[in-house]
């Protein structure tokens, strides 16, 4: 094998790369510009280019300490990127970002200092403040990592990535805006190697379960399942989904990004730059002789009229929508543009949900170590929080004809809500209650969340 470098004195190098061919290899020189080129197209070749990040080992200062003094000496942004302390602090933020099941990143300049701050179990909390001097160094590595334009400090960018931590296979979506004491970046983390779960432990009452199957295993008709951002809509979609016959039923889905990964389900991603929208990927869907089709989020009203027309043509639709409770989800169609009797005849019921912690099984919410040791006061399981990991509270709201007729008449949420609570309907309130008086979050989360 003949292998082109500009630097050919590194014999341990070439030796690595004949230990993995499994031959000899032939040296030739070439300009430096020429083997850079070479190296770029490949990688742009790569659509999904997976990092490997070996650093399995906690933050500590001396990481930080040396990152701070390596980037003195550095003036351009892509050899300020590459340079191993930069490197290996930015992959143990990410490590250690994983290890505390960290959702979400945040990079946060401010006047004097830099904050890194971890969203867990929906609560974003300071996880260490290193130097403001490495601000520009841990941006300039994360735009190369998704690929971004490292010169560009002045306008807001996005980018995506994928790494792999361990036996974790970790989707990064990163966001960077420009403000005036430089670049805010969040990294949402979407870690592909999760288990999938069930409706049990997404924490669906056996009463609800019963209702929600009922209406997959309905043969054409939309479900939506409601709530803002961020409250588990896709999660519970995906455990209602393990409840699909896959074998007789071609199940479909269109998602942004695509969270889970299901067997036996084909799954499409949203990518505008190609022109594969919610709206021109849900067509091509249909030519699929899909059964079920799950839309991840109807955004606009071509998606929602292409959904509702899906369902009315023998499919079973599963879609997510943004509103804060299930009856309002009605007129935020009519809002988006879906004209009513389309809803009555389409609609078979509304989820809605939020998201709850739950309480740390290990200290009983308390926060303290309860192991009896004296070394450590606060308990580790949870970092001191008293609560670890989070639970689904749901309402289920049912089409009725008074709902349909309502629906007809253009009727507000108040309205809707009503008429659902005379035939049954109770609102997640009454779920979360269930589950405080059960032990499993507390009347303070409910507080938090709810009101």
């Amino acid at each position: 094998m003949t292998v082109v470098t500009a630097q050919p004195m590194q014999p341990a190098t070439f030796s690595l790369v004949e230990e993995h061919l499994g031959l000899p290899i032939k040296i030739a020189f070439a300009p430096r510009a020429g083997v850079a080129n070479l190296i770029n197209r490949g990688y742009e070749q790569r659509q999904d280019l997976v990092t490997e990040i070996i650093e399995e080992m906690p933050l500590d200062e001396a990481a930080i300490a040396t990152a701070a003094g390596s980037i003195g000496n550095a003036t351009d942004l892509l050899q300020l990127a590459r340079q191993t302390p930069v490197i290996r602090l930015v992959n143990m933020i990410l490590f250690e970002a994983l290890r505390r099941r960290a959702s979400d990143i945040h990079v946060h300049p401010l006047e004097t200092r830099l904050v890194i701050r971890f969203r867990i179990d929906g609560m974003l909390l300071d996880a260490f403040s290193p130097p403001l001097s490495l601000a520009s160094a841990i941006s300039s590595r994360l735009k190369v990592m998704t690929e971004l334009d490292i010169a560009n400090r002045h306008s807001p960018q996005d980018g995506h990535t994928t790494v792999r931590i361990g036996s974790h296979k970790i989707d990064i979506r990163m966001s960077v805006i420009p403000t005036i004491y430089g670049e805010r970046i969040v990294l949402r983390l979407l870690d592909q190697s999760q288990t999938q779960l069930s409706l049990d432990q997404v924490g669906m009452s056996p009463e609800m379960q019963r209702q929600l199957i009922s209406l997959i295993d309905r043969p054409n008709g939309m479900v939506l399942v409601t709530g803002p951002t961020g409250s588990g809509k896709t999660t519970t979609l995906y455990a209602a989904l393990g409840k699909v016959d896959r074998g007789s039923r071609n199940v479909m889905t269109i998602e942004d990004p695509v969270e889970y990964h299901l067997e036996g389900i084909s799954q499409m991603q949203v990518n505008p730059k190609r022109n594969v929208t919610f709206a021109t990927g849900l067509r091509s869907l249909l030519r699929q002789d899909p059964d079920v089709i799950l839309v991840g989020e109807i955004r606009d009203k071509e998606t929602a009229e292409l959904a509702i027309q899906a369902s009315l043509t023998g499919h079973l639709v599963l879609a997510t929508l943004h509103t804060n409770d299930a009856p309002s989800a009605i007129p935020r169609l009519v809002d988006i543009g879906v004209p009513p009797y389309l809803i009555t005849s389409s609609l078979l019921g509304v989820l809605a949900q939020r998201l709850l912690r739950r309480v740390c099984k290990t200290c009983g919410g308390t926060g303290k170590d309860t192991s009896g040791t004296e070394a450590t006061a606060r308990c580790e399981a949870c970092y001191g929080t008293g609560y670890k990991g989070r639970l689904a509270v749901y309402e289920i709201m049912l089409m009725t004809e008074e709902l349909r007729r309502l629906t007809a008449q253009n009727a507000d949420a108040i309205t809707l809500a009503d008429a659902a609570k005379r035939a049954g309907f109770a609102n997640m309130h009454v779920d979360a209650e269930d589950k405080a008086r059960a032990g499993i979050t507390t009347m303070e989360e409910i507080k938090r969340v709810l009101f």
